[in-house]
């Protein structure tokens, strides 16, 4: 299986996720993005079932911050649209799709390129599409972001997925999410952003 096989492979089983610790290592150590299956929602706590093992309770604010993954296609990327490409790195400073998301305008102010928990290696590239260019063997996007530029090339099977505003509604059991988390004083989580899939679309971030 290859790399991005394995990552679709990720994608289709709710991808790869902080661990869950148990409690007496909660204390030290804090999960970023907690990605798994929604097990259920009791009133403002989010029961999420984790890809590598455990379950999380973790707190919604009010409103709730939800998103929700449609699928999208490279004809609806072009010059001068921000994505986020999860990606690996290449022997030639290039970075090879395992997924590409189109994020809102007002993710723009956050760009970067730096390392992601997708599968070991990989990387996050928030940046703004300069160029596109077809390929044999896929697109190939030249991007720029705050600190540089990278060419990014998109292979067939990379998911091409778009954020559309959601609610708490979307937050049903089976449901694949990422949850943003941060820890509160008291040692619980509170979601700063949830994305989750829909229509057999799930996260691929």
């Amino acid at each position: 299986m290859t790399l991005i096989q394995r990552g679709a492979a990720l994608f289709a089983v709710g991808l790869a996720t902080a661990a869950i610790l148990p409690a007496s290592a909660q204390a030290q150590t804090v999960p970023s993005r907690i990605r798994g299956t929604i097990e259920r929602v009791d009133g403002r706590t989010l029961v999420v079932a984790a890809r590598e093992g455990g379950t999380a309770s973790i707190t919604l604010p009010e409103p709730p911050r939800v998103s929700a993954v449609i699928r999208k296609t490279l004809a609806d990327i072009g010059p001068g649209t921000f994505v986020g490409v999860a990606g690996m790195p290449m022997p030639d400073g290039s970075q090879r799709a395992v997924a590409v998301a189109l994020l809102p305008e007002a993710a723009r102010a956050n760009s970067f390129h730096s390392a992601w928990d997708l599968m070991p290696e990989s990387t996050m590239t928030n940046a703004t599409v300069a160029e596109t260019v077809k390929g044999v063997s896929g697109d190939t996007l030249k991007v720029t972001y705050k600190d540089g530029e990278k060419t990014i090339v998109v292979p067939p099977e990379a998911a091409i997925v778009g954020l559309t505003p959601a609610g708490i509604a979307d937050l049903k059991p089976g449901a694949r999410v990422v949850v943003f988390a941060q820890k509160t004083p008291d040692g619980g989580l509170t979601a700063g952003n949830v994305i989750v899939g829909r229509d057999g679309v799930d996260p691929p971030m």
